[in-house]
C-alpha cells in the first residue's frame, strides 16, 4: 500500500513537472515571436508548434490567446520591477531622492538584458488587443504605485501629499517608458544616437527631481 501511493505521488509529480514544462515552453516561444511581430500576428498553431505540442492541448494551460498574452504581460513586468527594486534598495541606502544617472543605468541594464520583452510592452501598449493593453495599463499603475511608496519614504518628501507624490512616480515612469521606447526605435539605432537619448532622458529627470526638492505642497 505505501509502495503504490509512493509510486502515484512520483507519477503525480512528473506530470506536474511535464505541464510546467510544456507552460514555460509556450511562454519562451511566444516571448521568442514577439520579440520583432505584434501579439495579434501570432496564431495559437504557431506558439503550439513551437512549444512541442498539438494546439488542442494548448488549452490544458491558457484559456486563450489573450490569457497567455497578459501572463507575457506580468512576466515582463516582473523584469521593471526588479529594476524598481534595486532603485529603492539604492534609496534606502541613502535616504535620498535617486540620481537620474543612477535611475538610468539601473533601467538601460536591464532593457539590454530583457530587450525582447521591453520590446513587448512598448509595441502592445497601445496594440490591438483590449486585453493587453488593460493588463499593461494596470501593471503600470501598480508600478508607479510602488514608486509612489518609496518615494514617501524619504525623509524630505514627508510633507507632500499622496496625490502628489503619486504625480511626481507617475512622472518618473512616462519619462522611462519614452526613454525605452527611443532606445529600443530603429531609427535611433547607433552609439551616438543612444547618448543622445540618454543624455536627454537624464536632464528630464534631474528636472524632475529639482523640481520635486523644491516643490512646497499646500496646506
Amino acid at each position: 500500500m505505501t509502495r503504490t501511493r509512493s509510486s502515484n505521488q512520483r507519477d503525480a509529480q512528473t506530470r506536474a513537472d511535464k505541464k510546467n514544462q510544456t507552460r514555460q515552453a509556450l511562454l519562451d516561444t511566444t516571448r521568442s515571436l514577439v520579440g520583432e511581430r505584434s501579439f495579434g500576428s501570432i496564431s495559437l498553431r504557431e506558439v503550439a508548434r513551437g512549444a512541442g505540442i498539438v494546439p488542442t492541448a494548448f488549452y490544458r494551460h491558457f484559456a486563450s490567446m489573450e490569457d497567455l498574452g497578459v501572463t507575457v504581460v506580468e512576466d515582463s513586468m516582473r523584469v521593471l520591477r526588479r529594476a524598481l527594486r534595486e532603485g529603492r534598495r539604492d534609496l534606502a541606502a541613502r535616504q535620498a531622492m535617486p540620481t537620474a544617472k543612477n535611475s538610468l543605468d539601473i533601467l538601460l541594464r536591464h532593457v539590454r538584458e530583457n530587450e525582447s520583452q521591453f520590446r513587448f510592452l512598448i509595441r502592445e501598449q497601445h496594440g490591438g488587443i483590449a486585453e493587453i493593453r488593460r493588463a499593461i495599463d494596470t501593471e503600470l499603475r501598480l508600478f508607479a504605485k510602488e514608486l509612489t511608496i518609496d518615494l514617501a519614504r524619504i525623509p524630505d518628501l514627508a510633507p507632500w501629499q499622496p496625490e502628489d507624490l503619486e504625480i511626481a512616480a507617475e512622472l518618473i515612469v512616462t519619462i522611462m517608458l519614452t526613454a525605452v521606447a527611443d532606445l529600443l526605435d530603429g531609427e535611433y539605432r547607433g552609439r551616438g544616437a543612444e547618448k543622445e537619448i540618454v543624455e536627454r532622458t537624464e536632464r528630464q529627470l534631474v528636472m524632475v527631481f529639482l523640481g520635486m526638492g523644491q516643490w512646497r505642497p499646500s496646506e
